[in-house]
């Protein structure tokens, strides 16, 4: 017979495995690091002109970054600074190489969908990357307790109160006293006010809105962290429910993000659990776009079906029985998303079946579908295997085809990412000049 004990020792087993596969992937220290990049990458995949065309831009004014030149003077490598501070001071035919960004806040982005293994943090992880190497500042939320994403960016050490969970813990606190300063005298509240709620809910309500931001190895990318301890968030916030009646629940994470400030990010990227639960709503509710990741396969397909019937009867029953509740807490309701986009992954293009479960999906969800599809390549299976995105793999350590192939599949998807992205925050800030 085998009891807690043994889950115990499985678990410590394969932690200990984990340290070993970190200390081998990331550096002795077990810190991750992020690589430089060549001058081919930079003048091919991010800059869109010739290589000679950059490096002539370089030699014409010393006071640029320079790089660092190989031994055999061949290649020379940037940091992700680096090729920041190129973005920013040049110019080739007149044109920046900064992003667009559409004034006011920055857009949210959820991916989620009901099914594990369907490629939600491979999704959430390469878009991050992407648009950091385009020049975006992103944010990263992991609403997952299986923390992937968080180990993704080389996070180990996380408490529970700098997940999402001390964000819910916070906004609790913060409603709690503003409900009960809404009643002219406090003893007619109802509900309880801060110092009377758990002793771990005060503790994490006292944080302040930067404390559960934590930077990575890239420069511009920083990530509201997960962990497996967090798992007991479900369970945690029915209780909180139950103790305040009054307490708006699925707009802790939209009102915590309303306190940052507009400028400092340009994308927040949510990596959901593969669940309806308190998490995946808090992300559904603070999200402009929802991203959902499906593989080729039938059960994806019945399984992205029962999601969207299960989020979308989630979110009816809130907007039916929360109304006068999210008013008095500034909610509006329903709640109304950019737009709803379908991404299909693991696709392999010689693959038949694969082609006639995109054509299903097509024909059933129309131009929601993603025309770029995330394809299977080597690259990526090894994305898995050495906790690296394809952006952060070095094309030396295999043939420079088979990564050109995967960078090419993920680019594909994120400039589409990329348009409907821009697509919808041009409107938003259209309507908020308006």
């Amino acid at each position: 017979m085998r009891d807690h004990s043994d889950l115990q020792k499985m678990n410590e087993r394969s932690l200990a495995q984990q340290a070993a596969v970190r200390r081998a992937t990331f550096s002795p220290s077990e810190v991750k690091t992020l690589r430089p990049f060549s001058i081919w990458e930079i003048s091919h995949f991010m800059f869109d002109v010739a290589a000679d065309t950059l490096r002539k831009k370089l030699a014409d004014d010393p006071s640029l970054p320079q790089g660092v030149t190989e031994e055999d003077g061949r290649q020379r490598w940037f940091t992700l600074q680096e090729i920041n501070e190129l973005r920013r001071r040049v110019r080739f035919r007149g044109k920046s190489l900064l992003p667009e960004r559409p004034k006011g806040r920055a857009m949210r982005v959820a991916v989620s969908n009901f099914k594990g293994g369907v490629g939600k943090t491979v999704v959430a992880q390469h878009l991050a990357h992407a648009a950091a190497l385009d020049g975006y500042r992103v944010l990263c939320i992991d609403f997952d307790p299986q923390a992937t994403l968080t180990h993704s960016m080389g996070l180990t050490e996380v408490k529970e109160w700098s997940t999402v969970w001390g964000i819910m813990c916070r906004d609790l606190c913060r409603e709690a006293d503003r409900i009960a300063d809404s009643y002219d005298d406090p003893d007619d509240c109802p509900y309880p006010s801060s110092d009377e709620l758990p002793e771990d809910v005060q503790s994490s309500g006292a944080q302040r809105v930067q404390d559960f931001i934590q930077p990575t190895c890239w420069p511009t990318i920083d990530i509201i962290p997960s962990c497996a301890n967090a798992a007991f968030v479900e369970f945690a916030s029915a209780q909180y429910r139950s103790l305040h009646k009054a307490w708006s629940f699925f707009g802790c994470v939209s009102r915590y993000l309303s306190e940052l400030p507009d400028d400092q990010y340009d994308l927040i990227i949510f990596d959901c659990p593969p669940a309806i639960g308190y998490q995946s709503l808090n992300a559904a509710f603070a999200a402009d776009i929802l991203y959902i990741p499906s593989g080729p396969g039938y059960w994806e397909y019945d399984s992205t079906t029962s999601y969207l019937g299960q989020l979308g009867d989630a979110m009816q029953d809130i907007s039916d029985g929360f109304g006068a509740l999210a008013e008095d807490a500034g909610i509006s309701l329903p709640k109304q998303f950019s737009d709803v986009r379908l991404l299909m992954t693991r696709f392999e293009t010689t693959n038949p079946l694969h082609a006639a479960m995109m054509d299903a999906f097509r024909n059933v969800f129309g131009a929601d579908v993603c025309q770029n599809p995330i394809e299977m390549t080597r690259a990526v299976e090894q994305s898995g295997r050495f906790q690296m995105s394809v952006y952060e793999q070095d094309y030396r350590h295999m043939t420079r085809e088979t990564w050109k192939r995967a960078r090419q599949s993920f680019d594909r998807s994120y400039e589409e990412f990329r348009n409907t992205l821009l697509s919808s925050w041009r409107i938003q800030a259209g309507q908020k000049e308006g």
